[in-house]
């Protein structure tokens, strides 16, 4: 049989017993962020074993698509060197939910591979778990299995668990014996490939509980995945999965374009790993990953970048890859229609990738060479050049671990690790870098019962009870307010206790439930009556920017191709931005295509309508529906249909009600925010205004720069036209000997045009060089004043306390002044504090000692003082800053500096 046949054939035999045929889910889990890649066929149906969901069947049969290559299942070292571990491979399964059990699953995974498949009884050996006596009792009684063949094992190999606690049970796999002479008994679970396991039935009748014990479910289910690649080589009677009819067409295809004879010992590896990365990336791909730096995106590249170098052991130097897709399409398209729909974006990344890749791996390849070559014997490949190897030449660090493993040598792993934290804190300090101090919730706000209920979707004005309120925070019986979600930003309005307003100027989520922050504290009102209002001009701009959003991500899909999916976005009142996957960038004519289709729809004045508490069983079967990247759904959700043939998604937000709400939309920008991710900013409604009057005053300003332009060469003109008929020198007709003599003149001129335009950026510098001059300077000049903190300090618990106010012109001198300060403590703790731009700002620091020794945190420290303030703020265990607008309080502050820290020893 080929491949097509047995999967058929399995499919048949389920589907003749009562399954419902169900398809692959898409090797990308959408909706379980606890997962890079779709690992197991139970992935689908987690939430039917946790208790968390339903399905309208009892009975399942279905081929999965996973990938392996990180984590517990990683077999990435295996692959090409064996014959039967991948990266990518389909899993048939047949599944109970609460319905048949053991005796049914064991019988009938006999009856298939015996009767129907044709396998030989002899070569089949089922195990079961030690204690399930229940499986081993069927294998006995449903089957003419060799009782001999029975085996029994322990926890590692027979019984199978979804994590530290929740369902788990016993499982029996059936291995076969491949040996020539039937030799294979010891072998079973030996890890030997001459015995190899080809189904595992996975029995989930029990729950683990946090303390370690085991109950048994009310309900029991039957999970089993056959390994498909493993049953095609067994049925084909292949001795290697690459040499069944899966693999064989691709293989051959890399023999053609690589010029290499797959016959070749030397060959085979390369071309094995070739042709299972090109499955792997083929179908991720297809399913909408995209190489990148992070999370599966890394992995991606990484497949890719491993693929590229055993391209290179067959002496490919161009981009090759890419043109291997269509041979998986080809032979597997069948199966899975997406890969024939998807071929053209596959290529396009993979070549993209390819490209990129190729422009450095020569280099890296030329560095690691010449300090390899200088590591004797016994030494490591260091540290440092791995990282620079990483860092500048985009060598992933497994890359030159195989590099260094062919040479004998290790790489220094601890200093390479060393390197990386120390990149990703300058990463961190960068992006923390100039934000401002955010208003946070009180970690002991509460209420007793329910609350916070959110009724904004109807009414933006409501009257509520004030059941909880704490500083500037606090939660009403229902309330109006959107709580950032889903990229929308919250609402902002009025709370009105009696007589007097108070503005509302964010809203949060926590545990649950919605927060309300306001201008001012509002302790002492719980109980009280209060109106809220939302800000409605506010709330129609975000309306109109988040549908907008949606018919956006619909175009892109339509113009760019079906990958497009949602990886981030911003729903503010003046704007809105998508980000998404992409190779490359956008043309002038697609983001042309993409803001008309999203006009289009505006004016069609298109009712948009929502569907509410929809059980997700229910919406995912909704015709274009779309769920958005990574996003967690619960049972129920909300879906917002924008004309039921365009845009369907899954929303929590608010939305207009008809497209022409929206108003006119222009995109503004569109880039590349990482490697593979794109991101497309736009203004719609009372923003186009403001956009076109930006643009005006861009247009005026340009035009009078312009002027200035043509006035400064109209006298350079004048000048070269002086200097050209200076002594009697006619000016027409011009000898080569008068454009010599006056070459200089025109170079002057270039000259004197270039300074011109260099003179801003380089007074930029300048001033940027001042400042830095300033700023050491400042923290020169107060190293006595420091030292004379440092001398005056009082002792806490056996270390010294300094805190004191300072003179500093920005944050980043307050910081230097903190640093100066914690040089000068032995052991202690500072606090110093200065008014910045009319705004209170501290700075704590601790020194290393106190911070391992009682546990002492500057973020900590600096939070708690921030509260008088009226902010917030943290940093590191070691140093970190706060800031608020409570000027008058500053003071206060520092006299309480004290007693704060003394709470907080440990």
């Amino acid at each position: 049989m080929n491949s097509h046949q047995i999967r058929s054939s399995f499919f048949t035999f389920f589907e003749q017993r009562g399954h419902r045929i169900v398809p692959s889910a898409p090797v990308i889990p959408h909706g379980d962020p606890t997962l890079l890649f779709t690992n197991a066929g139970m992935n689908q149906f987690k939430d039917v074993f946790l208790g968390t969901g339903t399905r309208d069947y009892k009975r399942a049969v279905d081929t999965q698509k996973c990938i392996r290559v990180s984590g517990k299942h990683n077999d990435l070292e295996e692959v090409g060197r064996d014959t039967y571990h991948h990266t990518f491979f389909e899993m048939l399964g047949n599944w109970s939910f609460g319905d048949y059990y053991k005796k049914e699953a064991i019988a009938w995974a006999w009856e298939l591979l015996t009767t129907v498949w044709g396998l030989e009884k002899k070569r089949l050996y089922a195990t079961v778990y030690q204690d399930d006596d229940e499986a081993a009792g069927y294998w006995r009684t449903e089957t003419d299995i060799d009782p001999s063949h029975i085996q029994k094992f322990g926890k590692k190999d027979n019984f199978w668990e979804m994590g530290d606690t929740g369902p788990c049970g016993p499982c029996s796999e059936i291995h076969v014996d491949l040996t020539p002479d039937f030799t294979g008994e010891k072998l079973v679970n030996a890890g030997d490939p001459r015995v190899m396991e080809i189904w595992n039935l996975v029995f989930i009748q029990n729950n683990r509980k946090a303390d370690g014990t085991l109950e048994r479910l009310p309900a029991v289910h039957v999970d089993t995945g056959m390994g498909f690649e493993r049953i095609c080589a067994v049925l084909q009677k292949k001795s290697s999965n690459y040499d069944t009819d899966l693999f064989l067409p691709i293989i051959t295809e890399i023999s053609r374009v690589t010029g290499r004879d797959y016959s070749d010992p030397e060959n085979q590896i390369p071309i094995r790993v070739l042709a299972d990365h090109i499955r792997m990336l083929t179908f991720a791909i297809t399913d909408g990953a995209i190489p990148g730096n992070e999370g599966r995106g890394y992995v991606l590249r990484r497949i890719l970048r491993r693929a590229a170098r055993f391209g290179r052991k067959l002496g490919m130097h161009e981009p090759f890859i890419f043109s291997l897709a269509r041979s998986v399409s080809s032979t597997m398209g069948t199966a899975f229609p997406e890969l024939r729909d998807s071929l053209p974006h596959v290529e396009k990344v993979i070549r993209a990738e390819e490209e990129s890749f190729n422009l450095t791996l020569d280099k890296g390849l030329e560095i690691f060479e010449s300090v390899a070559a200088t590591i004797g014997a016994g030494r490591a490949f260091p540290g440092g050049e791995a990282f620079k190897l990483y860092d500048t030449y985009g060598f992933p660090l497994d890359l030159t671990d195989v590099l260094a493993e062919e040479r004998g040598i290790k790489v220094d792993h601890d200093s390479f690790d060393v390197l990386m934290e120390q990149q990703r804190e300058r990463s961190r300090g960068a992006t923390s870098a100039g934000k401002s101090v955010e208003q946070e919730v009180p970690d002991d706000i509460h209420i007793e019962g329910s609350g916070g209920i959110f009724v904004g979707y109807d009414s933006l004005t409501t009257s509520a009870t004030i059941l909880g309120a704490k500083e500037k925070s606090a939660i009403l019986s229902e309330s109006p307010f959107y709580a950032e979600s889903g990229g929308q930003v919250s609402d902002t309005g009025t709370l009105t206790v009696g007589t007097r307003k108070y503005a509302v100027v964010d809203v949060r989520k926590r545990q649950g439930t919605s927060v309300i922050l306001l201008n001012e504290s509002v302790e002492g009102l719980v109980g009280k009556p209060a109106t809220a209002s939302v800000d409605e001009a506010r709330r129609r701009n975000i309306e109109g920017n988040h549908s907008a959003t949606h018919l956006i991500h619909e175009a892109l899909r339509r113009v760019l191709g079906t990958h497009v999916h949602q990886q981030g976005s911003l729903v503010a009142p003046d704007r809105l931005r998508f980000d998404f996957p992409h190779f490359g960038k956008i043309t002038p004519d697609e983001l042309r295509a993409i803001e008309d289709l999203v006009n289009e729809k505006i004016v069609e004045n298109i009712l948009v309508h929502t569907e509410a508490d929809v059980p997700i069983d229910e919406a995912r079967k909704i015709p274009h529906v779309k769920m958005f990247f990574g996003e967690k759904y619960g049972e129920r959700v909300r879906v917002v249909f924008i004309d039921e043939s365009f845009s369907v998604e899954f929303c929590g937000g608010t939305h207009v009600r008809s497209t022409t709400e929206i108003g006119p939309l222009k995109i503004i920008s569109e880039g590349s925010i990482a490697s593979g991710v794109r991101r497309i900013e736009a203004v719609s409604g009372d923003a186009i205004r403001t956009y076109i009057d930006g643009q005006i005053a861009k247009l005026n300003d340009m035009d009078q720069k312009l002027d200035e332009l043509l006035r400064e060469k109209e006298l350079f003109e004048k000048e070269l036209k002086r200097t050209l008929t200076s002594g009697g020198a006619r000016l027409e007709p011009l000898r080569a000997e008068s454009m010599r003599i006056t070459l200089p003149e025109i170079r002057n001129v270039e000259e004197r045009v270039k300074q011109s335009e260099n003179v801003v950026e380089d007074t930029a510098r300048e001033v940027a060089d001042l400042r830095k001059e300033a700023s050491r300077n400042v923290v020169l000049e107060a190293g006595s004043k420091i030292e004379e903190m440092v001398q005056k300090s009082i002792s806490v618990n056996g270390f010294q306390m300094v805190s004191a106010r300072v003179q500093a012109s920005d944050l980043e001198q307050l910081k230097a002044l903190g640093d100066t300060l914690r040089g000068r403590l032995k052991s202690g703790v500072g606090v110093l504090a200065s008014v910045i731009d009319e705004k209170a700002m501290l700075v704590c620091v601790v020194t290393d000692d106190l911070v391992k020794a009682k546990n002492l945190q500057a973020g900590k420290i600096v939070a708690e003082l921030a509260k008088k303030l009226g902010g917030g703020g943290g940093g590191k265990p070691h140093l970190a800053t706060a800031g608020g607008r409570d000027i008058a309080m500053l003071d206060e502050v520092l006299h309480g500096a004290e007693a704060v820290v003394r709470s907080m020893i440990h």
